[in-house]
């Protein structure tokens, strides 16, 4: 155990080095994002090595490879970086009336487009300097069912990248905090006298062109999972990498899209929109805003995880 002495001389770039390495997976990638040579980099890497008596990385044909050890550290290295900067940014109190920091928010582009508007209303009156950056964030594919979809997303608010996300999640890790919005359904969208409206059964359904909402452009979402579990399929004709994009291309086209509920309530009237219930049962997705229990002793990221909780009340 370190003794204070030897604590006052630990480097805490180090630890920052030391993130970046893991994240990268390449010291010349790690030097160039932290602006360093990879020279540098392999000295700091050595002092850690020293400090922690551990190798930490191990280089292979393919790169280096993190041990047991430096796999163990990632978590609790976060969690004190992330510490670091909430105490760093509250050396200033924060006053959101005359605050001029800028907050960085992702979600999906349909969550977006349902709060942006009431947002930007809110924090005009009560934060008239405060800046806003609206980054779109999707799921990614996942090859095992225990995989988290959101990881990446998650990361990213982890690593400050985000402030806050607005994401459909019903449990996150025990380090992040969540509190919920609203719940969010999808519904069956098409142009405005489109036939399927007429006769929305499952056959017709199944029988139709799709649209899907696809990050990665693989074909395969919640709609075809629970088409599996009934012994059908259906053929996604087109995927598009948002929801916007989604809302124009059903509206000119004979496709079919599974959209959230609020989404196709919000754009029906601008781009002649209209929907039906999904041939099967679903349960709403709640819609959380998330950040990390150290972001949170940012009173800044505080105000506004609450400011966002105000905006949709029980």
């Amino acid at each position: 155990m370190l003794n204070p002495s030897h604590l006052a001389r630990v480097d805490i770039n180090l630890l920052v080095l030391f993130q970046v390495v893991l994240e990268e997976g390449n010291v010349g990638r790690a030097a160039a994002r932290l602006r360093l040579t990879p020279s540098a980099v392999s000295h700091g890497l050595a002092r850690l090595r020293r400090l922690l008596d551990d190798p930490l990385f191990l280089r292979t044909p393919k790169g280096i490879v993190p041990t047991a050890r430096a796999l163990a550290l990632r978590e609790p290295v976060e969690e004190m970086l992330s510490l670091v900067q909430g105490v760093l940014c509250t050396a200033v109190p924060f006053d959101p009336a005359t605050s001029s920091r800028r907050f960085v928010i992702g979600a999906p582009d349909a969550v977006l487009a349902s709060t942006a508007t009431t947002l930007l209303e809110r924090i005009g009156v009560a934060a008239p300097r405060i800046d806003l950056g609206l980054v779109h964030l999707m799921p990614q594919q996942t090859k095992r069912s225990t995989d988290h979809p959101w990881a990446k997303c998650l990361s990213q608010i982890e690593q400050r990248e985000v402030d806050v996300g607005l994401l459909p999640v019903r449990e996150v890790p025990s380090r992040f905090e969540a509190r919920r919005l609203y719940d969010e359904d999808f519904v069956v969208a098409m142009r405005r006298g489109h036939p399927f409206a007429r006769h929305p059964t499952e056959v017709n359904f199944c029988a139709a062109k799709h649209l899907l909402v696809s990050s990665s452009g693989a074909a395969q979402g919640f709609v075809d999972e629970a088409l599996s579990k009934r012994g059908r399929t259906r053929r996604v004709a087109l995927t598009v990498p948002s929801f916007m994009m989604a809302v124009e291309q059903v509206a000119h086209s004979d496709l079919l899209a599974a959209l959230p509920r609020g989404l196709v309530r919000q754009q029906a009237a601008r781009f002649g929109l209209t929907a039906v219930e999904l041939p099967f049962k679903r349960k709403p997705d709640p819609i959380q805003v998330v950040t990390t229990h150290a972001a949170m002793l940012d009173a800044g990221v505080a105000w506004l995880m609450e400011t966002l909780v105000s905006l949709f009340p029980p």
